[in-house]
């Protein structure tokens, strides 16, 4: 009994979204943390010409296909806040894990530009 009791502890123990995953949050979470915080980045993880159609204000295009060659230069702290966002959430996803693979420890995905109902620049 105790060996089932702590191998459930140990699943458990995994599943809370720690060092190894990023943590899935709303637009409206997102905007608090815009509206309140001070150090933050913005990832847009589209593409260059949907990001001309219209963005988030202070967003920094990388595309999600662009991650993996351009996270570290471009963002050499690897302890700061990314909030990640694409048109619909499934880009902004696998942008967001890749975060994560390379070692960023405060990723947070916010779906996509298509739910966003507040301001953006065009």
């Amino acid at each position: 009994m105790l060996l089932i009791s702590l191998s459930l502890f140990g699943l458990t123990a995994c599943s809370d979204g720690g060092a190894n995953s990023y943590e899935q949050i709303t637009p409206q979470e997102a905007k608090t943390i815009m509206d309140t915080e001070k150090d933050y980045i913005i990832i847009d993880a589209r593409t260059t010409e949907e990001f001309a159609e219209g963005h988030i204000a202070d967003a920094i295009l990388i595309p999600e296909y662009e991650i993996a060659d351009r996270a570290e230069k471009e963002l050499p702290d690897k302890d700061a806040l990314i909030l990640v966002y694409c048109r619909s959430g499934r880009r902004s996803k696998i942008a967001s894990e890749e975060l994560v693979k390379l070692g960023y420890t405060n990723v947070k995905e916010f779906g996509g530009i298509i739910d966003w109902p507040y301001e953006i620049v065009k």
